[in-house]
C-alpha cells in the first residue's frame, strides 16, 4: 500500500511517500481502508519535535519510533476483521477514536499509557490502517471527508468547552477562531452550550463566516486596540477564554477576563512560551485549564451533536496523499478557514 512516513525530526523533507506492506488486523482489530484523514497540529509538532525535549518527542516519554506514519483524524471503510470481531463490523463506514488508554472512564486522556494513532501507532496518512474494533464508531455524517474534520479537533474543542462550562448568560472569547479547533469551539460554545461568542481572527473578511458558525462579534488580532474592542463588544469583561494561539494573545486574554474568569488552552500555534505576572492570576482569581483531547464519552456526545446538525463541518481544502508535504506546508499558513484533509483513497 501507499503510505507517508516521517523518517525523523525536522522539516517537511522528513515526509516520504513509500510502498509498504499492508497491515493485518489482530484478533480484536479491524483493517480500515482510509477514505479521508484530517491534518492536525499534533502530527506537525510531532515531526518538528515540539512535544518533547532534546531528541525525543511524542505522547510517551520514550518518544516516537521512526519511521512513523502520521495522521489521527481518520474515516474509512472496514474491509477486514480480526477473529474476535463481530461480522456486523464488515463494510461499516467508521470514524476512529484516536488513542488507546487503560485509564478509567472519564480519565482516559490523562492516563500515563495514553498512546496516539499517528504517533505511537501508524496512522491515517496511508491507504489502510489497523485499529481496535471497539474504538471505531459509526460516522456521524454520510460523507467521509466531512466526517474526518471532527475527531481530534472536535474532541479537543468539546473537552475545552466542557472544562469551562459556559451557559447562556456568559461570553466566551475564542482565539484562532478560523482554524480546525477554533471553528468548532465557536459552534460548541454557542450552539450546544448557548453562550455568546467573540471570535478572534486575523482577517475581518471572515466575519460573515464566523457569524454563520455562531459568533456574535468578530475582532482581528491585528488591531492596535484589541483589548478595548473586545471589552466594548461585550459591554465589559468576558467570562472565559478558549485559546489555541498561545503567547501572542495571552496577555490580552487575561486582561479582558473578569474576576473569577476561566482561561483554557489546548494549543500554542503562535508561541509556546509566554510570561505570566502571577499577580494577575491571583488578584483576579483566575482559573487556568490545560486541555488536550478528551474522553470517549465526550467523543460520543460530539458525534451525536454532529449527527443532529448542531455542529457542522468546516473544510478549507483537500490534498491527495502524494502531496502530504504541500498539505502540511499549507496547513501552517495563516488565513485558512477550517480543516485541511488528505485523501489516501481517491477512486
Amino acid at each position: 500500500m501507499k503510505a507517508v512516513q516521517v523518517t525523523g525530526y525536522g522539516d517537511v523533507d522528513k515526509l516520504e511517500v513509500v510502498d509498504i506492506e499492508r497491515p493485518s488486523p489482530k484478533a480484536n482489530e479491524v483493517l480500515v481502508k482510509v477514505r479521508a484523514c484530517g491534518i492536525n497540529n499534533t502530527e506537525i509538532w510531532m515531526r518538528e519535535g515540539a512535544y518533547g525535549t532534546g531528541s525525543k518527542s511524542g505522547w510517551r516519554p520514550e518518544g516516537v519510533k521512526f519511521p512513523r506514519t502520521p495522521g489521527s483524524d481518520i474515516t474509512g471503510e472496514i474491509v477486514e476483521i480480526g477473529e474476535e470481531v463481530s461480522q456486523t463490523m464488515m463494510g461499516k463506514s467508521v470514524v476512529l477514536f484516536p488513542f488507546t488508554s487503560s485509564g478509567e472512564e472519564g480519565a482516559e486522556h490523562i492516563s500515563e499509557d495514553m498512546s496516539f494513532i499517528g504517533s505511537e501507532y501508524d496512522g491515517g496518512y496511508a491507504e489502510f490502517v489497523v485499529w481496535p474494533a471497539d474504538l471505531c464508531y459509526d460516522m456521524p455524517l454520510t460523507d467521509y471527508i466531512e466526517s474526518a474534520v471532527f475527531s481530534v479537533s472536535g474532541m479537543t474543542a468539546w473537552h475545552m468547552v466542557e472544562q469551562i462550562q459556559p451557559d447562556a448568560s456568559e461570553t466566551v472569547l475564542v482565539t484562532g477562531a478560523n482554524g480546525g479547533v477554533g471553528s468548532l469551539n465557536i459552534q460548541i460554545a454557542s450552539r450546544v452550550f448557548g453562550a455568546k461568542v467573540i471570535a478572534v481572527v486575523g482577517d475581518l473578511a471572515l466575519e460573515g463566516k464566523m457569524k454563520e458558525l455562531g459568533a456574535t462579534h468578530v475582532v482581528s488580532y491585528k488591531s492596535d486596540n484589541l483589548a478595548e474592542e473586545i471589552l466594548e463588544a461585550n459591554g465589559g469583561p468576558i467570562d472565559s477564554v478558549l485559546d489555541v494561539v498561545g503567547d501572542p494573545l495571552f496577555n490580552t486574554s487575561l486582561h479582558v477576563l473578569k474576576k473569577g474568569g476561566k482561561f483554557c488552552t489546548s494549543g500554542s500555534a503562535g508561541g509556546q512560551k509566554t510570561e505570566l505576572d502571577l499577580r494577575t492570576l491571583y488578584l483576579k482569581h483566575l482559573t487556568f485549564y490545560g486541555s488536550v483531547l478528551g474522553t470517549r464519552e465526550e467523543f460520543k456526545k460530539m458525534l451525536q451533536a454532529i449527527s443532529e446538525g448542531k455542529i457542522k463541518p468546516v473544510l478549507d481544502r483537500t490534498f491527495p496523499l502524494s502531496e502530504a508535504k504541500e498539505a502540511q506546508t499549507y496547513f501552517k499558513q495563516s488565513g485558512k478557514m477550517g480543516k485541511i484533509v488528505l485523501l489516501p483513497s481517491e477512486e
